[in-house]
């Protein structure tokens, strides 16, 4: 292994094609939920606040289940659970637009986007457990596998959200969530057949119970952080639809809001490449503030080309915070519970995106879209104030280190022979 080993050693990683060519079909769930379900409900009940609350059940959903469905991934493999979130998913996403095209009550169409985003599969925090599985400890390689992660869920936010708006505004208000539910249904199932990349479980009488990731203090620090980068998603995504409705080209929301994910994907691409000797702790305390500035602009634009390159530097800002959140959660948890401390932050992106969704659109409603892209400034101005006045709490825990640091500590596994008097 290099000094500085690239994206292509990395790729080399064997087995490393078996899973990341379907997990990435199996990630748009994740970038085509929010935004399809706004444009169809928005289309069906002709209101950005009834939108917004349907979406934000969705994402409640996943903030409340994701870390269940990853800390049953960590004690029973990842298959055992993915197959059957799938196929609910695949139903519960499919069952949404039928009500919403038969006038159902805002309340029924809330409940089935919570039964979508409940069973929403964990994708990316799954690779991201098969990355931490198969590489070395303390590998260079570890700080790539998080760039390239970040860089791939970009990926997703760029394709995703542009085919979804596409499809919704060009062929059917409800095209994006059938395709979203067969490109879940076709990845999800290729994902979990490729059980050979997967961590190793426990035999069953060997299983022990494991304390929750969200006992380290620094993940629950994490947590809001991340909450306020889903505020970010959230809130464009909301805001940006409105804006395009006023000035009168809906199209055009795909592809600013693709925009901003492709500032997000490139800065990822450059992060990454970087071989970084300042600690991941103090690069998230320089990033995030750049963040919040970044977002401060937002709601005093009207236009379109303007708000798109605003757009890119939020996108390019969101990836550096992304990126080295992940990379700090090698260092604060355990390996046994990492799938379950990666389902906590990005559960995280999808509790801040809901939120944030519902305060854009009422926000809309009353005001227009400036007031909505207030929303991202509000969210990551908090979490902000919360990751300096916590930042202490983001040190390695004990727990984390390595276990044959800890045997070397405990005197065992020494085959030289000593002279004892």
């Amino acid at each position: 292994m290099t000094s500085r080993p690239g994206y292509g050693q990395l790729l080399r990683t064997p087995g490393a094609l078996s899973f990341l060519l379907p997990g990435f079909a199996a990630r748009q769930p994740f970038a085509m939920l929010t935004i399809s379900i706004v444009l169809l409900v928005q289309h069906t009940t002709g209101s950005y606040g009834t939108a917004g609350l349907v979406a934000a059940s969705a994402g409640l959903a996943v903030a409340l289940f994701a870390p269940v469905s990853g800390k049953l991934s960590d004690r029973y493999g990842q298959s055992r659970v993915l197959v059957p979130t799938v196929a609910v998913h695949a139903a519960a996403v499919v069952t949404l637009p039928l009500l919403a095209l038969s006038d159902a009550p805002t309340a029924v169409l809330m409940a089935a986007a919570v039964a979508a985003g409940a069973s929403i599969p964990q994708i990316g925090p799954m690779v991201r457990a098969r990355w931490a599985a198969r590489l070395p400890v303390g590998s260079p390689l570890q700080h790539k596998a998080a760039a390239f992660e970040s860089v791939t869920d970009e990926f997703t936010f760029v394709v995703g959200p542009v085919v979804a708006a596409a499809l919704c505004t060009s062929v059917h208000p409800a095209a994006g969530l059938f395709t979203e539910a067969v490109l879940t249904l076709a990845g999800g199932m290729l994902f979990a057949a490729s059980r050979r990349t997967a961590p190793p479980v426990a035999p069953a009488g060997q299983r022990q119970k494991h304390p929750s990731a969200l006992r380290v203090p620094g993940v629950r620090v994490l947590a809001v952080v991340f909450l306020g980068i889903g505020s970010v998603f959230g809130g464009m995504q909301v805001s940006l639809t409105a804006f395009t409705e006023e000035i009168g080209n809906p199209g055009a929301n795909g592809v600013l809001y693709g925009i901003f994910a492709a500032g997000n994907m490139l800065a990822g691409i450059a992060f990454g490449m970087i071989h970084w000797k300042v600690p991941p702790r103090r690069r998230l305390l320089v990033a995030y503030p750049l963040l919040v500035a970044a977002t401060a602009g937002l709601w005093a634009v009207h236009s379109a080309p303007l708000l798109g390159v605003l757009g890119l530097l939020v996108g390019v800002c969101i990836a550096p915070a992304l990126i080295t959140g992940f990379t700090l959660v090698d260092q604060l948890v355990p390996a046994a519970s990492r799938t379950e401390a990666f389902t906590w932050l990005t559960g995280s992106v999808a509790l801040g995106q809901a939120a944030a969704a519902s305060a854009a659109g009422q926000l809309t409603d009353a005001g227009g879209s400036s007031l909505g892209f207030l929303v991202p400034l509000a969210g990551t101005g908090l979490a902000a104030v919360t990751l300096l006045a916590l930042r202490s709490r983001l040190t390695s825990s004990p727990a984390a280190a390595p276990v044959r640091s800890r045997v070397a500590a405990r005197g065992l596994g020494h085959r030289e022979a000593v002279a004892v008097d």
